[in-house]
C-alpha cells in the first residue's frame, strides 16, 4: 500500500518552492563559508610551519618587550646608565637613554640645591615634581613606541654626543 498523495493549492506550492530555493542558497553559502574557514585553520598547516611562525612571533615580541623595558629603565634615575651602556646600537633605546641621563644629571643638581637652606627647601621639591612628570611622559612615549623629545630637556639631550 502506498502513502496517500496530497496536492497543495497552487499559491502554497509556489511559495514553498521559493522558500526551498532560498534555503538551498543559504545552505550553499554556509558550506562555502565552512570551506573557507577550514582553509584558514592552522590544522591544515604542518606543525613545522606553525612552529616556525610561533618562534618568529615569540622572538619578535621578546625583542619588542626588551626594547620597552630598556626604554623604561632610561627614565628611572641612575638606571638610565644600564641601557645607555648596553644598548648603544639601538637608536630608539639610545634616544631615551640620553633623555634619561639628562634627567639624572638634573636630579643630582637638584639634590645639591636641596641642601641650601630655605631657598633650596622651596625650589628642590618643585624641581622634583617636574622631573617626575617628565619621567612619566618619557615612559609613556616609550610604551607608545615614539621617539618624541621631552619638553624643556629634549634639545639638551640631543646635544649630548656619546
Amino acid at each position: 500500500m502506498s502513502p496517500p498523495k496530497f496536492h497543495l493549492p497552487s499559491h502554497i506550492s509556489s511559495k514553498s518552492d521559493e522558500g526551498r530555493e532560498k534555503l538551498d542558497g543559504k545552505i550553499k553559502l554556509i558550506k562555502t563559508m565552512d570551506k573557507d574557514i577550514q582553509k584558514q585553520s592552522p590544522e591544515e598547516q604542518t606543525s613545522e610551519e606553525t612552529g616556525a611562525r610561533t618562534e618568529e612571533v615569540s622572538e619578535a615580541s621578546k625583542k619588542a618587550e626588551d626594547k620597552k623595558l630598556m626604554g623604561i629603565l632610561s627614565y628611572i634615575s641612575v638606571l638610565c646608565l644600564v641601557p645607555l651602556l648596553t644598548k648603544k646600537d639601538d637608536p630608539f633605546i639610545f634616544f631615551h637613554a640620553k633623555q634619561g641621563l639628562v634627567l639624572f644629571i638634573i636630579e643630582i643638581i637638584n639634590s645639591i640645591i636641596a641642601t641650601i637652606p630655605v631657598i633650596g627647601w622651596v625650589i628642590a621639591p618643585i624641581i622634583w615634581v617636574v622631573l617626575v612628570v617628565l619621567s612619566i611622559i618619557g615612559i609613556i612615549n616609550v610604551l607608545e613606541g615614539k621617539t618624541k623629545q621631552l619638553p624643556v630637556i629634549g634639545k639638551l639631550a640631543d646635544s649630548i654626543k656619546l
